[in-house]
């Protein structure tokens, strides 16, 4: 067979529970539940950090954040990292990109005064670029524009009709299910693919999907497909007062958890300023959890022509096809929105694997992680990194072999000096370096260590949602001392190795065992 296609799919803020291949009580996602069945899904897949940016060097290097070290939005990646484009270009594919990578770019390697240092919503080193679509949405307003549309601003597309006494329209916006950011980029990349017709080479594209990050609105039928009462219980307490009050952290991320951006309006219509998400009530927010659902089916009915137009080519038998999501999103648990803190909501993200020798229909439910992607893109196309990395390659698992060995938990980070930033307290008490927590999960518990704040430790079995601290309680002690010595463990095991196994003598440099 020719070197396969590589194809890499990222949704944005897609839940790791918001597939009907996984047991959804209420989402419909026809397109990718069939191509479950004709791959491999992973059942327990983690992003290794969030938000945006964090989380994608995560998944473009294969190292966790406490090596990669993009914290937040706006911090750099270092160049001197390998990745997937890098690898990529070595095997001799030209990466290409449709959408974005929110790569902010190593300051070392550019004059002050690049305009590159003013955004960081770069693009992957390596990375071609078949059709940026950035946070302004500029080239999807001009597609719109000549579809005859006279919308001029983003507030303008994703403002709907408000609804008397509502303070989240179901309305849809101004345009229709073929003309969504989603639509555009597909209809982008088949251009390419058009364009390509006749080469020899093999293609590698990154599809990158905005959807369904907010603002929550998506045009018929999807903005009435989901009842705002039906889906499964939220995981959280009674009230979000309740819910600050458990956790001396969860009060900080509650407070700090704004409300514009996920709407793009007030209640008069205007563009929401001011506000945080703990203000919505729980009929406002089970109003926004069904546009969500429908802006899920959106992107999913866009895979689906997507996967129609490769075997109508002719490309899709020999097309390495991922699907997963940069993070995941709270969505209504634990009174919040967005991404972030430690709960796993924020970080439970799908993956879907379909290679043309790999299994068909097969289910995984070891911990996996996105620092594995590099690792087993890297094992398919037959090369190493130039640089340690702290995920593994998934083709054992992708091939139905035995694995020994594996991960027995999730491990995820975040780091928080954005919070910290906006609280004094937080800023006279401690360091911004001190500003990252990490959580280990299993099938057992869930245990959270967080630098200047009270350790905690749910106990899986009895509060699958994660209410009830039992850090402090007796009977648990023994095993939130066992949890963190497992943290410590992991965290020592991956320790930046990349030249720590050299040893330079007067036989050269030697690689030691």
């Amino acid at each position: 067979m020719s070197r396969p296609n590589i194809l890499l799919i990222t949704a944005d803020q897609w839940r790791g529970d918001c597939l009907g291949a996984v047991g959804h009580p209420t989402l419909r996602t026809p397109n990718l539940d069939a191509l479950a069945n004709d791959a491999v899904l992973f059942r327990n897949h983690y992003c290794a950090t969030a938000p945006c940016s964090p989380a994608r060097a995560s998944l473009y290097t294969g190292l966790y954040q406490m090596n990669h070290r993009v914290v937040r939005n706006g911090a750099p990646l270092a160049d001197g990292f390998d990745t997937i484009a890098k690898a990529a270009r070595r095997a001799g594919y030209r990466p290409t990109l449709f959408g974005y990578t929110d790569t902010c770019l190593d300051p070392r390697q550019l004059a002050p005064e690049d305009p590159a240092l003013t955004s960081y919503e770069g693009v992957l080193p390596g990375m071609e670029v078949g059709q940026l679509l950035l946070e302004d949405y500029k080239p999807w307003l001009t597609w719109l524009k000549k579809r005859g549309h006279s919308i001029n601003s983003i507030h303008e597309a994703h403002t709907p009709a408000m609804e008397p006494g509502e303070r989240v329209s179901l309305q849809p916006p101004p345009y229709g299910a073929d003309e969504t950011p989603t639509a555009f980029l597909l209809e982008k990349m088949q251009d390419w693919l058009d364009e390509r017709q006749g080469e020899d080479a093999p293609f590698f594209a990154h599809l990158s999907f905005i959807r369904p990050h907010p603002p929550f609105v998506v045009p018929q039928p999807y903005n009435s497909m989901y009842d705002p009462d039906d889906g499964p219980d939220y995981a959280r307490h009674n009230c979000a007062t309740s819910e600050a009050a458990s956790h001396p952290f969860s009060e900080l991320m509650i407070e700090t958890n704004g409300l514009s951006g996920y709407v793009c309006y007030d209640e008069e219509g205007n563009p929401e300023k001011v506000g945080r998400v703990k203000d919505l009530s729980a009929h406002d927010i089970s109003r926004l959890r069904a546009l969500y659902y429908g802006m899920i089916s959106e992107v999913d009915a866009v895979i689906g022509r997507l996967i129609a137009s490769l075997k109508a080519r002719g490309l899709w038998e020999n097309t390495i096809f991922i699907f997963t999501s940069d993070h995941g999103e709270m969505m209504g648990d634990h009174w919040m929105l967005g991404k972030g803190g430690f709960h796993a909501s924020s970080y439970h993200v799908p993956l879907i694997i379909r290679t043309p020798d790999g299994g068909r229909g097969e289910s995984v439910s070891a911990f996996t992680s996105s620092a594995d992607i590099f690792p087993t893109l890297l094992e398919l196309l037959g090369d190493e990194a130039t640089n340690a990395l702290d995920g593994t390659s998934l083709m054992e698992h992708i091939c139905g072999n035995a694995v020994s060995g594996w991960r027995d938990a999730a491990f995820y980070e975040y780091d928080f000096r954005a919070q910290r930033a906006s609280r004094s307290d937080l800023k006279a008490r401690m360091r911004q370096e001190e500003c990252s927590l990490a959580v280990l999960r299993d099938e057992n518990y869930h245990y959270v260590h967080i630098p200047g704040f009270a350790p905690l430790l749910f106990d899986l079995e009895v509060d699958p949602h994660c209410l009830i601290n039992m850090a402090e309680e007796p009977d648990y002690i023994r095993t939130r001392l066992a949890y963190a010595e497992k943290l410590l463990d992991l965290r020592a095991r991956h320790m930046d190795e990349t030249l720590a196994r050299y040893l330079v003598g007067p036989q050269g440099a030697v690689v030691t065992e």
